[in-house]
């Protein structure tokens, strides 16, 4: 029975791995799989789901308008899974087009992304896959501070944390680090 998943972490997790790993594991089985990521997100080149190691892949494009359910239902192959990165970036309607794809079509889809913003807000996508997903999974990492879990992300401009401004700001480590909530509140700089 398909189902609709939710992984979510801070930066620096793994979750683009994650999607790699998964691909190549149904592709080795000679299963086919639909892979996509945000437009938004273009630090390793636009349609592609990279990870910090060097691995990357092709996926397809979504963006606010990109209805996803009726792409995978017209897509006609025999689709075994379809795997989302940068889940925040989803909108509410596509997050109750991912539900359809589950459960009209008997597909399982797999989203992987942040949970909360820099100021600790959720995203629109994170809020409604929170609603939605049958299963909701973190993905742990380290506070890049100190050991504690990291439950946060710490927006920085110029080495000092940044707790204002726009909500979508695409950076790596040059402009987020993971952190727990004290470090947070009090990084260690």
């Amino acid at each position: 029975m398909a189902q609709l998943y939710y992984r979510y972490s801070t930066m620096n997790a793994g979750k683009s791995i994650e999607i790699i790993k998964i691909a190549h594991n149904y592709e080795e089985q000679g299963k086919k799989v639909r892979i996509y990521t945000s437009e938004l997100d273009d630090r390793y080149g636009k349609g592609f789901v990279a990870s910090r190691i060097g691995i990357k892949r092709p996926a397809e494009l979504f963006g606010r308008n990109t209805d996803i359910f009726k792409e995978i239902s017209e897509i006609g192959i025999n689709l075994s899974c379809v795997l989302i990165d940068e889940g925040q970036f989803l909108t509410a309607e596509q997050v109750l087009q991912l539900t359809r794809i589950v459960d009209e079509l008997n597909i399982p889809v797999i989203v992987y992304g942040l949970k909360n913003d820099f100021q600790n807000k959720l995203f629109e996508g994170s809020e409604n896959l929170l609603i939605y997903s049958d299963k909701i999974e973190e993905i742990k990492t380290v506070c890049w501070y100190c050991d504690k879990k990291a439950t946060m992300v710490l927006r920085m401009a110029d080495g000092k944390p940044v707790y204002q401004g726009e909500q979508i700001k695409i950076g790596g480590n040059d402009n987020y680090v993971p952190v727990c909530r004290k470090c947070y509140y009090h990084p260690k700089i």
